[in-house]
């Protein structure tokens, strides 16, 4: 039952539309992970809110500082009554601030993070502090040739590092559970929840679209339409243009918005409608399978959608004992290739042992929108779990995880560039990651609508893969000639 405070809220949020007819509006919520243009009652929208952002100093000095853009979204709602309007919203905080005139609220509880907040960032920051002169002191000892006390700062370094990252994952994890996430049917989970048992990746909760749909389900409000776009000055990695209509994020909104809208009539997202064709098995045994991916296939179905349709959804009529844990690897749905499978914990072992001591070999091909400098090398990049608005924050020399791939040029014609990729690790979205960041190769795979320009299909194909049998000591190599 709405409070008097949900109503005044309502007022200060709602902006009523006027203009086409009823005939217009949507049937059903278009899929949030793909761009498609704003029907007449959103476009209403979308100008509306950036005539907003044009016309308020404000915004304007927020916005248009170097890399201070940000994604907006505005989302075409129907109240019980029949009356149409749009809500908006902002993709984390804007001018420092997690509300702001007119836009929907984040999805925690201000006064309850407030709480517990400020000592959290205390006792991190004084530990911060101390990591640094410890840093320094360990300096000094090393060019005075100390051994001992060196030996002593570094213990006492470790530690301060252990318990930074203790201290660090706890707040977060007090943080995540304070996010609500409610769905159409009227159930909640915490973002923890959501995420579990691994940690929500930074950011997670915090896009437009979450705010948009969570505040809607909370005022009885139906979703007609839902657009993001980019206003502002482009982030440090660029790939975001003022104005333009950008999808929902992977990483972030991949897991939550799929159950956010569970209970309402929604289009399929390409990456989860059934494909032509089903994963070709090149290789079966007791042990392990090999696999052929088609492009638009997800590997696994996802925690919230166990039946969605999958590499793994494919496979388990015909081989029951399979779990998403025997995946040594998870191919992207955009990409396409060679997947290697395990069917029980030591095959898994050892085979991941051979992969990270290049024993083993999982090649891939793809085609980058640019030239590249130089005709091999090695990628060694800590990377965060997760994507991130810009770019430049995908790569984290303090929380990142190392994700090593070797690469070669096979061939260069005008504008694109093919090249080989050989990962040593395997971390979602890495390869994509080492060829467009100014670290990597510094330009984008073909297709890639998050890091550079959507095409007819990402061009990455994992083409090979060679390892040593470990039950038979066999060594085993599968192709698949990419199909581009």
């Amino acid at each position: 039952m709405k409070t008097r405070t949900d109503e005044a809220d309502l007022i200060r949020t709602l902006t009523y539309l006027e203009g086409p007819r009823p005939g217009c509006l949507p049937t059903r919520l278009a899929n949030p992970f793909h761009v498609t243009p704003p029907g007449p009652w959103g476009l209403q929208a979308v100008e509306a809110l950036q005539h907003r952002l044009r016309q308020d100093p404000a915004y304007r000095e927020a916005l248009w500082r170097p890399t201070r853009g940000k994604m907006f979204g505005v989302l075409v709602v129907a109240t019980p009554d029949g009356r149409v309007g749009f809500l908006s919203a902002f993709s984390g905080m804007l001018a420092g601030t997690w509300t702001g005139e007119g836009f929907v609220p984040p999805l925690f509880d201000q006064v309850a993070r407030d709480a517990f907040w400020p000592a959290g960032e205390a006792e991190l920051a004084a530990l911060e502090q101390r990591h640094a002169e410890l840093c320094r002191d360990a300096g000094t000892l090393r060019a005075r040739g100390a051994v001992h006390a060196l030996q002593e700062v570094e213990a006492k370094r470790a530690e301060v590092e252990h318990v930074r990252a203790e201290c660090s994952r706890a707040l977060w994890r007090q943080v995540t559970q304070g996010y609500v996430i409610p769905n159409a049917r009227g159930e909640t989970q915490t973002l923890a929840s959501l995420f579990a048992p691994k940690p929500p990746p930074g950011g997670a909760g915090d896009c437009a679209a979450p705010k948009l749909l969570a505040y809607a389900f909370r005022q009885g409000l139906t979703p007609l339409e839902l657009i993001e776009f980019w206003w502002g000055a482009p982030p440090l990695g660029g790939h975001r243009e003022s104005g333009a209509y950008y999808p929902a994020c992977d990483n972030k909104c991949g897991t939550v918005l799929p159950y956010m809208l569970q209970g309402l009539e929604v289009e399929l997202p390409s990456s989860t409608a059934p494909a032509n064709d089903g994963p070709r098995v090149l290789h079966e045994d007791p042990w392990l399978l090999v696999a052929d991916k088609p492009v638009g296939l997800p590997t696994l179905p996802g925690r919230h959608a166990p039946t969605r349709d999958s590499v793994l959804v494919h496979l388990q009529p015909r081989f029951p004992d399979l779990s998403s844990a025997w995946f040594l690897h998870d191919l992207e749905p955009e990409a396409s290739g060679l997947l290697l499978i395990t069917r029980d914990p030591q095959t898994r072992a050892a085979l991941q042992r051979q992969f990270s001591r290049s024993e083993a070999e999982h090649r891939h091909v793809a085609w980058l929108e640019g030239r590249v400098e130089g005709d091999a090398g090695i990628i060694d990049l800590p990377l965060r779990s997760t994507a991130h608005a810009s770019l430049e924050d995908c790569v984290d020399a303090r929380h990142g995880k190392r994700t090593v791939s070797t690469w070669r040029v096979l061939r260069r014609e005008a504008a694109r560039t093919r090249v080989e990729f050989i990962p040593t690790t395997h971390l979602p979205h890495a390869l994509r990651i080492h060829a467009a960041h100014r670290l990597g190769l510094g330009v984008p795979i073909a297709g890639d609508a998050r890091l550079g320009r959507e095409d007819a299909r990402l061009m990455l194909h994992a083409e090979a893969l060679a390892f040593v049998h470990p039950r038979t000591g066999e060594r085993l190599a599968f192709t698949s000639p990419a199909p581009f």
